[in-house]
């Protein structure tokens, strides 16, 4: 299941670097490497072929050292999707956050609330 969520993350991840310039499969690997998903080829590269083939992203053949390497870039309804996708995250990261400073908040409020209740019992002793 957490791989699910993740491989979620990379889509999004994917089409932000593919808006920024093309980009190709390994220096993927290496840009999404950076940010803790390790990935192999076998991994990206159909995620890059179901986003090319959902018309989020498109590719160009480029000739490099004499071989033709696949760049991919952000199409249209693929900066649609980021857009909508950024906005989703932006609501979702600040509630979850929200609601992890609420919590860390409630459990101060309650270690704080023990620590008078155990003050007043010891000078009742």
């Amino acid at each position: 299941m957490l791989r699910e969520f993740f491989l979620g993350f990379i889509k999004v991840h994917i089409l932000h670097h593919a808006g920024e310039e093309p980009v190709y499969g390994l220096a993927l690997i290496g840009e999404l490497g950076r940010h803790g998903y390790e990935l192999s080829p076998g991994t990206l590269y159909p995620v890059l072929h179901q986003l090319e083939e959902a018309g989020y992203l498109g590719r160009l053949n480029r000739v490099v050292n004499g071989k033709v390497r696949k760049y991919y870039v952000l199409t249209r309804r693929g900066a649609v999707a980021l857009t909508d996708a950024r906005k989703k995250i932006r609501e979702l990261v600040g509630e979850v956050l929200q609601a992890d400073v609420e919590t860390r908040e409630a459990k101060s409020r309650r270690v704080s609330a023990r620590a008078v209740r155990s003050g007043d019992r010891r000078r009742r002793r």
